[in-house]
């Protein structure tokens, strides 16, 4: 069935699935990890640690990432990235008395590595696979790899959780590494050669972008993520569980179905903007306007918990109407920065993009814990971390009035 489509097509569907494959394992993983060291008796300190790595070395590899797929091609990056995360569970498959904090520490860093290549690859290449003047298309095809990209994260978490109870946690990981290595001999022969190799070698320099229009919408894309991750990566969980005495299953499961929710929005964002309908593609007013529809919900929710109001009620239909209106911003942002980066060494502006987006993750999780913290672990703490967010987004709001509109783009 593949012989009779386009070439374009055939390879968007062996990028889409490739990145599906991992998404998903990737997801399954975090999962695996939080259960089984929960499990063995790790305080929620030392869990978070594990993870520590992986976003930081996501912002390295994000900004050395683009410079690799520049000179080398964004097939080689993306199979090396499969290769990486191969590797990052067989690091795992090691004697129980071996799984120490550091030694799980260093396979999720190699796993952030892994992520991070195989994303900006995949974002990449879209780039390649449209024609310039196809605009349309381009949003469509990114929203979709987007939205389906969190779909499969999402549907990763349930998928660790029931392969933990089916095999146990070797034999899970043994499971994922054996169906990761069979994408990742199978992309070594489908992926198309070369693609997204510059024409002229840039220098490690040129990894810091000098674009305005993709330094200005790193800076929002920076912001807008911190706001998210500084209430619903530590906080949130945390109050559900322990303010709400909601059951890990429970709190697991609503996260997981927010972040399938969240990606089906995201796919869905061109008919949303309204692009489908007018045949015009959204530019950076139209950014400016869905940040600020968000700005004003994370100062909403948290005045409601202050007021007293059901904190259940609230938190769950905030919570809704933030996915939609975030999902929508970042769907957005993703197909703005595959239109604003140039053709020739597109993973250079993906992945300074991609850092940016690494490094608000990694702020917002920070703050996340120390805000919750500090400020007292109920009501009072969330409401302080969704006030730096509203902080955050009302800052993305006033750094995407300078984003160029729909026309600006590179070829």
């Amino acid at each position: 069935m593949l012989g009779h489509l386009s070439a374009e097509i055939r390879q968007y569907l062996v990028v889409t699935g490739n990145y599906w494959a991992f998404t998903l394992t990737d997801g399954a993983l975090r999962m695996l990890v939080v259960l089984h060291f929960h499990g063995l008796g790790y305080s929620p300190l030392e869990i978070a640690l594990l993870f520590l790595f992986y976003e930081i070395f996501g912002v390295i590899t994000n900004l050395v990432g683009g410079w690799l797929g520049a000179h080398v091609g964004l097939n080689r990056t993306m199979t090396i990235g499969l290769a990486l995360q191969v590797m990052a569970l067989g690091m795992l498959l090691v004697p129980a008395a071996m799984l120490t904090v550091p030694w799980v520490m260093a396979a999720q860093a190699l796993s952030g590595i892994a992520k991070d290549l195989n994303k900006m690859s995949a974002k990449s290449s879209i780039k390649l696979l449209v024609p310039a003047d196809a605009q349309g298309t381009l949003y469509k095809w990114v929203a979709i790899l987007t939205g389906s990209k969190n779909a499969l994260k999402g549907a990763g978490f349930f998928l660790g959780g029931v392969l933990l109870t089916w095999l146990g946690f070797a034999g899970a990981v043994a499971a994922m590494a054996t169906a990761l290595a069979l994408v990742w001999l199978a992309s070594l022969v489908l992926l198309q050669t070369d693609l997204g190799k510059a024409a002229n070698k840039p220098k490690f320099r040129d990894i810091f972008s000098k674009s305005p229009a993709i330094n200005i919408l790193s800076a929002a894309r920076m912001l807008l993520f911190g706001a998210r991750d500084i209430w619903f990566v530590v906080a949130l969980p945390v109050f559900l569980s322990q303010t709400l005495a909601w059951n890990h299953s429970q709190t697991g499961g609503f996260l997981a179905l927010w972040v399938i929710g969240y990606g089906l929005v995201q796919a869905l964002a061109p008919r949303i903007t309204g692009s489908r309908r007018t045949g015009a593609v959204p530019g950076g007013r139209s950014a400016t306007v869905w940040a600020a529809s968000l700005a004003l919900l994370p100062a909403t929710i948290a005045l409601a918990l202050v007021a007293g109001l059901d904190p259940a009620t609230i938190l769950t239909g905030g919570l809704l109407l933030f996915g939609v209106l975030f999902a929508v911003n970042s769907s957005l942002h993703s197909y703005l920065i595959v239109s604003y980066a140039g053709r020739d060494g597109v993973s250079l502006d993906v992945g300074f993009y991609y850092m940016a987006n690494a490094m608000g993750r990694l702020i917002g999780t920070v703050l996340s814990g120390w805000v919750f913290q500090m400020a007292g672990r109920g009501a009072d703490g969330l409401a302080a971390c969704l006030w730096i967010s509203t902080g955050m987004l009302v800052a993305t709001v006033i750094i995407s009035l300078w984003l160029p509109g729909a026309r600006w783009a590179h070829s």
